[in-house]
């Protein structure tokens, strides 16, 4: 049952994606088995800052960051949105275990395989660790965690997944989440900061690619889950940023003139030559905009923590 709403959500958002005036496709779908595997690739490249960023800081923070998830309280619920391998967080799970603090991690990613794998990796690695995962679209399972143990939540959403999100899903999402808030829940979230424009295009069109990969693999899944017919072969991605608007875009771009069948759609889908298909949007922001957005929605900024470079930040809010 689960499966068949899944692929009913998918549908829909195809249909009304594919069908607009100006066609596009909705990033949450990028995670399924194959498309989680391909980001670890990405996330593995020197290109690709935003892991080795969020590395530096939790390495380097790591006892000032729990120390706040925990200070003035018995126990936490510590969830994370997006949680995909968990590698990052794995720094912090770990300095909470050694200095036996009591919390229960609760990790929810869209991908079926990314939870499994990653429980079975925290078995191995974390086998103290009291873990339960959740598998599904975090703006659902969000809303199922209210009042989940009366405890303060602390929730995790790294790796700058926030900027894959319009003004309006920012507005909604936050909002959802000071809803879920009770005064002193906290949020650690990564943000990529603004920087020179030939570093944010090597990591979102990198040489070895990947990011296209990642981005056809979106067209994969269609033939796979709604019966398509898309070629890979007749699309290429693409990549543009905007330093003043700090949005960075990714495109599908149809090669050639051409119709497309999805069978469970029934609909036939044409493209002309070099007709776009808006894949992603991957904000970058600066400190004003962050702290801005925190108090429009009823957090303090406790703390910025940033690498050395400032290229990143995790920014710690408070519900106030």
């Amino acid at each position: 049952m689960e499966q068949q709403i899944l692929i009913s959500e998918i549908a829909t958002d195809t249909f009304r994606g594919l069908t607009a005036n100006s066609k596009y496709l909705l990033s949450k779908y990028f995670y399924d088995d194959a498309g989680s595997t391909i980001f670890q690739d990405i996330m593995q490249m020197p290109e690709y800052y935003l892991t080795d960023c969020e590395f530096e800081i939790f390495t380097n923070n790591r006892k000032q960051i729990t120390e706040s998830f925990h200070k003035g309280v018995p126990g936490f619920d510590l969830i994370e949105l997006g949680s995909g391998d968990g590698l990052k967080t794995k720094i912090l799970l770990q300095y909470l275990l050694d200095n036996s603090v009591k919390f229960h991690y609760i990790p929810i990613d869209i991908s079926h395989k990314a939870n499994v794998d990653l429980v079975n990796s925290l078995k191995n690695e974390l086998p103290l660790l009291n873990v339960t995962a959740k598998t599904g679209d975090y703006f659902y399972e969000v809303k199922n965690l209210n009042g989940y143990s009366g405890l303060r939540k602390v929730f995790l959403f790294l790796g700058s997944n926030i900027g894959n999100f319009s003004d309006d899903e920012i507005d909604r999402f936050f909002s959802q989440l000071s809803i879920l808030c009770k005064e002193g829940d906290k949020l650690l979230i990564g943000f990529d900061l603004k920087k020179s424009p030939k570093v944010i295009m090597n990591a979102y069109s990198d040489p070895h690619g990947h990011t296209s990969r990642f981005n056809l693999n979106h067209l994969v899944r269609l033939n796979k889950e709604l019966n398509a017919n898309f070629s890979t072969e007749n699309f290429e991605h693409q990549a543009v940023y905007d330093p003043q608007t700090g949005a960075a875009k990714s495109f599908l771009v149809s090669k050639i003139k051409q119709s497309v069948y999805i069978a469970d759609l029934e609909q036939h889908i044409h493209f002309e030559k070099w007709e776009p298909i808006f894949m992603e949007l991957s904000r970058k922001f600066d400190l004003r905009t962050i702290k801005k957005i925190a108090e429009d929605h009823g957090f303090r900024v406790e703390n910025q923590f940033t690498d050395n470079r400032d290229y990143f930040v995790n920014s710690l809010w408070v519900k106030e």
